[in-house]
């Protein structure tokens, strides 16, 4: 009998049910999280996975899409011998009561870590106001533009390639007819830091070649967060490592929710701070408590960032995303250029200032790159990462 079940339920069976040509989310009021685009979108890359998943994920994600497009589950439980109508009906009944936007925005980032877990070749085309990126998902709707790291099976950690991507982004959002920019990240992290791998591509000119290259990507990468000119947004939808942690500073707003962490682990790998981080800490946190994050490693929990300043504020975990992208809108319905030139007056004050210190940064790490204890502390890294 188990074998007719597992039968019953192998390759796509799920997939091609949930395969709808258009979707009618039954929700009031202003849509929240992922947007139906990227619902819409995520059902097209879901017909593009070459690997089943297994029929556990399969199972997920019809619930999900259930959930999403229907809202908790009122039908009757299918009888004992309808096996796979029983599991499909199991699987969406135990969402419980999680809203039609949650379920919308764990949708897309499921079908987002299985897309991303292939390669970026299998990744559908974005379709309307959209940019197709290799390692970021950027959308723009109801004033909003959305940057969402898209690397869930590597915790978002950053390659070279995503911070050239990056860039791109943050220039295309500041020149776009949005409001305001979010930047977040897919699946449970919101980001691990600098991939590590990059440290070990060294280039046909040697260490010194990839230290000076790193740092010139480094000063342009923070120097787009130091220039950009409408507010921006940082959506922490968990742990943040490294810079994706330093360059907090240079966001308009910061919102976590309560399981996010924050990490800058840079003396325990031989390095220094960076994201302006060296001066915007000192001035949010005070020197003293941010000597303990920057010198001394000093983990984070989100309530202890909020009450640094570091974070604005903090949101239960199972209602933080309908929280927060309510607000979102809100703050999109306000005028653009007054929000616009507010922010510019406010950062204008102090941006040459930044730009000084990013420099000084980059220098000081490209020394940091090149030497003995930095390259000694990153093999121990490894090497205990084999251990594990």
């Amino acid at each position: 009998m188990a074998s007719g079940v597992i039968k019953a339920l192998s390759p796509w069976r799920f997939v091609r049910f949930t395969r709808i040509p258009a979707v009618q989310l039954h929700t009031t009021g202003t849509l929240m999280g992922a947007s139906v685009e990227d619902f819409n979108r995520a059902k097209d890359q879901l017909g593009t996975l070459k690997t089943d998943p297994g029929n556990e994920v399969k199972l997920k994600i019809y619930a999900l899409f259930k959930q999403a497009t229907q809202g908790q589950c009122n039908t009757p439980k299918p009888g004992m011998m309808d096996f796979v109508n029983k599991a499909k009906w199991e699987a969406w009944k135990s969402l419980g009561s999680v809203s039609q936007e949650e379920a919308r925005q764990k949708y897309v980032d499921l079908i987002s870590s299985l897309v991303a877990a292939e390669g970026p070749a299998v990744a559908a085309s974005p379709t309307g106001s959209a940019k197709a990126f290799e390692s970021l998902i950027f959308t723009t709707e109801d004033g909003i533009t959305t940057i969402r790291l898209n690397r869930p099976q590597k915790k978002n950690a950053i390659t070279v390639k995503m911070y050239e991507e990056l860039i791109e982004a943050l220039d295309l959002a500041g020149k776009d007819k949005s409001v305001l920019t979010v930047l977040t990240g897919s699946g449970d992290y919101y980001c691990s830091g600098n991939d590590l791998n990059n440290f070990t591509n060294v280039p046909e000119g040697g260490a010194e070649k990839m230290a000076k290259d790193s740092g010139d990507l480094l000063r342009r990468f923070v120097a787009a967060y130091i220039d950009f000119p409408k507010p921006l947004i940082a959506v922490v939808n968990g742990p943040a490592v490294g810079i994706s942690v330093t360059v907090l500073g240079l966001f308009d707003a910061v919102y976590a929710t309560e399981r996010a962490t924050f990490h800058t682990p840079f003396t325990q790998l031989g390095q220094s701070p960076e994201g302006c981080s060296s001066y915007t800490f000192p001035k949010i946190m005070s020197p003293a408590k941010a000597n303990e994050v920057l010198l001394f490693n000093k983990k984070l929990t989100a309530t202890q960032a909020y009450k640094l300043g570091l974070v604005t504020e903090v949101f239960p975990d199972n209602t933080f995303q309908s929280e927060i992208w309510t607000r979102l809108k809100a703050y999109a319905k306000l005028p653009p250029n007054s929000l616009a030139l507010s922010k510019q007056l406010i950062r204008g004050i102090e941006k040459e200032k930044l730009h000084a210190v990013n420099v000084a940064e980059v220098e000081r790490l490209t020394e940091r790159w090149t030497s003995d204890e930095c390259m000694q502390a990153i093999v121990n890294f490894f090497q205990a990462k084999s251990k594990l």
